[in-house]
């Protein structure tokens, strides 16, 4: 056995987000891989307690795969926490977390190197229960959450006191975007190279929580069957973020894509995860497989590309 599959690798899943049932699920799963590519792993489920987590990283393991998502997991707290530790990491550093977070940060940055992104504003909760903040249809998004929880459409004719209706727990700030018609993409970025572009075809409504993560809730195409040239935008595209933000390791990047305009004029950013899922329906390894890179290689690759940043 080599040396670098002696690592001793330390998977931190769970968290405290409104995505920890995901987050357990990707960490068991990478676990499980990392093992089989002759890893010395351990798991740690992370709860809101630094002292705990302190504890449970001492000693030090050689390397810390990050499969937190959400707040306090992929937002720069916890890896502000590992470079003060210096223990190398997977995935990004605290800059590029913490904006790629906050959705309307990113597109300003983005927007400055020629992104195409959906006009919107960010509003208050109160704003938002007041009256249309901007004319329907649009969609309704926390500013910092993943996985597509909160979202919601609001289409003509829809109240707009959808906040209220049906609860809102993701804070004062409410990400309010023109709704883009056509149909949904997704590019995962490896290092520096797009693997592929994906097509997500919801069996029902649109691309929230439950497509993403129910038995049958959505239809991924990969390759997507798209024109040549929206699919090299959208990859193209995707590697302009990842850079652009700072990314490192692997990344993915939604958009959507208005199919009735000409060419790549209907093509739009959305966001971008920096800590991609890797549970059995995730879209990054679903690409990274149709690359031919198995998902145990895949998660090899990460840990081996994982370093301080600071």
């Amino acid at each position: 056995m080599s040396e670098q599959r002696r690592k001793h690798v330390a998977v931190l899943m769970g968290g405290w987000s409104a995505e920890r049932d995901v987050s357990l699920v990707s960490g068991a799963r990478i676990a499980e891989a990392l093992a089989s590519k002759g890893y010395r792993v351990t798991t740690i489920d992370v709860q809101r307690d630094l002292p705990g987590l302190l504890a449970a990283l001492t000693p030090a393991p050689d390397v810390i795969f990050n499969a937190l998502h959400g707040r306090g997991g992929e937002d720069g707290v916890t890896q502000g926490v590992l470079d003060y530790l210096r223990i190398p990491y997977t995935h990004s550093g605290v800059l590029a977390s913490a904006l790629s977070m906050d959705k309307a940060l990113t597109k300003r940055v983005l927007s400055t190197v020629g992104m195409p992104v959906a006009d919107g504003v960010v509003a208050s909760r109160d704003e938002v229960l007041a009256g249309h903040v901007i004319a329907p249809p649009y969609v309704v998004k926390p500013v910092d959450e993943g996985s597509s929880v909160g979202v919601r459409i609001v289409r003509a004719g829809d109240n707009h006191t959808i906040l209220a209706e049906d609860g809102w727990i993701y804070g004062e700030r409410v990400l309010v975007e023109s709704f883009i018609p056509g149909r949904e993409l997704t590019v995962g970025v490896m290092g520096d190279k797009a693997l592929a572009v994906t097509e997500i075809l919801p069996a029902q409504g649109f691309y929230d929580y439950t497509a993403k993560y129910a038995d049958g809730g959505s239809v991924h195409v990969c390759p997507a069957r798209i024109p040549a040239a929206v699919a090299e935008e959208a990859m193209r595209l995707a590697v302009l973020a990842h850079q652009t933000l700072g990314c490192s390791g692997v990344s993915r990047s939604d958009f959507r894509w208005d199919d009735s305009k000409d060419g790549i004029g209907g093509l739009y950013f959305l966001e971008i995860n920096v800590q991609p899922g890797f549970t059995p329906v995730s879209l990054l390894p679903e690409q990274a497989a149709a690359r031919g890179i198995a998902y145990a290689d895949l998660c090899a690759w990460i840990v081996e590309h994982a370093r301080c940043h600071v």
